[in-house]
């Protein structure tokens, strides 16, 4: 009996490998935002969500508080699958539609904005969590009215920019388009579509091509966050990487809008508890996969799930040994 025992046991210790597996196996999702031309969502949270110095950011916390600012990298609609044009409805394109950035689609002219010239430019999208896909760029028609609602029809027809896959460097996506002759002010707007999931990720970028259009003078400058913000804010985030964190008001909510009050864990935490179980980080996972995509898609709640599973197999070895003890007392007796 003691040599059962014995092989019981030696089997039951062959679960912490597994374990460990399970911990660093699951994939991260996509998450970011155009940081060149700066994205309206990626200015507001550079100047500090909560003490933002433009009027426009401090409009945008107005109306829909600080967390969106937190969550500048989730501007998302989870279930997407290319369908923007009919899912997104005129007025409501910078917040893709949800309720929680409601803000970002403010019409003024005074949003921080990047100056941009015709021709050949080196766009950045910071990707705090990479993966496979296509980015589309539209920029505004002539005689776009910065003071009106943006719809669809004041884009023009085509993306002047269209990229698959393009190269992770630093943490961002850097990738070359050839921007029309353009005056003025004008906003660029960004559809990052994943090959691997039908979640996408859209952006608006306010521009200002100078000439004798209508002028950005009025509006301040845009900045990008810096890598040490967007660590040092990365806890105040409710955004877990899958494109499921959010406020659980929005229309697209059985994708991509529940929180802890729902019934999943805090993303923080799980995130937290995640790093000091893998010793990986994800506040910037570009750098921690060495600027590699991932090859397939992940839910928000693939860290969540391991390290519960971790916690599964642990108390299920526990009583596994347990009941093989009282099986071998028994049959000594």
């Amino acid at each position: 009996m003691r040599t059962r025992h014995q092989a019981v046991r030696t089997s039951l210790l062959g679960l912490a490998p597994l374990t460990l597996t399970v911990l660093t196996a699951g994939p991260a999702g996509a998450h970011g935002s155009l940081t060149d031309p700066v994205s309206r969502v990626s200015a507001c949270f550079a100047e500090g969500p909560e003490h933002p110095r433009s009027a426009a950011c401090k409009a945008m916390v107005a109306a829909g508080g600080t967390q969106p600012l937190y969550d500048w990298n989730e501007v998302n609609i989870g279930d997407a699958a290319g369908r923007h044009r009919r899912i997104i409805p005129d007025g409501k394109l910078c917040s893709a539609g949800r309720e929680k950035y409601k803000g970002l689609d403010l019409p003024r002219a005074d949003w921080p904005g990047s100056k941009l010239a015709p021709g050949t430019h080196t766009f950045r999208y910071r990707a705090t969590a990479p993966h496979r896909g296509t980015f589309e760029l539209y920029v505004t028609k002539d005689g776009y009215d910065p003071k009106k609602p943006l719809t669809w029809s004041d884009l023009e027809a085509k993306p002047f920019a269209k990229v698959t896959d393009p190269a992770l460097k630093d943490g961002s996506y850097v990738f070359r388009g050839t921007v029309p002759k353009k005056s003025g002010r004008h906003l660029i707007y960004s559809i990052w579509q994943r090959s691997d999931s039908p979640e996408a990720f859209y952006t608006c970028s306010d521009v200002d091509f100078g000439g004798s259009g209508p002028s950005a003078a009025q509006a301040p400058a845009a900045s990008a966050p810096s890598d040490r913000q967007i660590t040092d804010e990365a806890g105040r985030s409710t955004v877990d990487h899958g494109g499921h964190g959010g406020d659980g008001k929005d229309a697209h909510a059985g994708t991509h809008g529940q929180d802890a009050r729902e019934g999943h864990a805090a993303p923080a935490a799980a995130e937290d508890a995640g790093t000091r179980a893998t010793g990986v980080t994800t506040a910037n996972a570009p750098a921690a996969q060495g600027g590699k995509l991932a090859e397939t898609g992940g839910r928000g709640s693939t860290t969540t799930l391991a390290v519960a599973g971790a916690g599964t197999l642990a108390v299920g070895a526990v009583a596994l040994l347990l009941a093989a003890r009282r099986r071998a007392a028994r049959n000594r007796n």
